[in-house]
């Protein structure tokens, strides 16, 4: 097991407070609330976002990026978009200084002495990264398109909520990804229409990026009045959890 390195004194962090430490190499996130200590990795588990940079409100931090909570006791994610927990480390106070202990894992449960966080506040699993699928997988493994009507932005809508996010199980349609969709006659196929599709993510580096554009083209492609699909990713405005659906709010346990 790794031994404690003190980072900082007692005095130096306001509290309420937040700094970054370095702990063996590793950046760390230290928080002093309530005359007590705790230690995260810096790391949003969404899309890498600093955490000691973020809105301190009592033991929650959030991502100054897409504002994802953190339970700073535990690392527990609390809140949309983030679905795994950050790391938590051990603290202690000694002779006037704190002192961190870097625990190994992936932040599933919280510090030695704290309470074990399995779930998500909200009810979601905490899901492993995605393992990468074949594309001959991944096609056999589409869902089938539901019985073919008169195309019109309102059946390409229905069609992408086929498509769901690999981490969360929400469709597309119903997380707010979905900014816009234009049908245009196509000039190859007579009595046919090309499709494209704005669609953002809920991070720049959103990993699930490739797999939901291949997802989008392959529900979209399988209607017969379709003769091709083009999905543009859009970034602006960015993504914001207010843009759900109700239904993937109801999905997702948040109210």
């Amino acid at each position: 097991m790794a031994d404690f390195v003190r980072v900082a004194t007692v005095g130096e962090l306001p509290d309420p407070g937040a700094t970054v430490v370095e702990v063996d190499g590793d950046v760390i996130a230290l928080f002093h609330v309530d005359g007590a200590f705790h230690a995260l990795d810096d790391v949003c588990t969404h899309d890498g976002g600093p955490l000691a940079s973020g809105e301190l409100t009592g033991h929650k931090v959030a991502c100054p990026r897409h504002g994802a909570k953190f339970d700073i006791r535990t690392g527990a994610a609390l809140s949309m978009p983030a679905v795994r927990a950050t790391r938590a480390h051990d603290v202690k106070v000694e002779d006037g200084g704190v002192w961190v202990r870097l625990r190994s894992g992936h932040g599933v449960d919280g510090p030695v002495a704290q309470a074990p966080v399995a779930k998500p506040a909200f009810g979601l699993p905490i899901a492993a990264p995605p393992a990468a699928v074949p594309a001959s997988t991944a096609e056999a493994a589409a869902p089938s398109p539901p019985a073919a009507g008169a195309l019109c932005e309102d059946s390409v809508r229905e069609l992408l909520k086929q498509v769901k996010d690999p981490e969360l199980f929400v469709n597309i349609v119903d997380l707010g990804l979905i900014y816009g969709v234009t049908l245009a006659p196509s000039a190859e196929t007579p009595g046919k229409q090309q499709v494209s599709v704005d669609m953002t993510m809920t991070s720049p580096a959103c990993p699930a990026g490739p797999q939901l554009i291949g997802d989008t083209k392959r529900a979209l492609a399988a209607h017969p009045e379709v003769a091709g699909v083009e999905v543009r990713i859009v970034m602006e405005p960015p993504w914001t959890p207010d843009r759900m659906t109700d239904d993937a709010r109801d999905q997702l346990g948040i109210f």
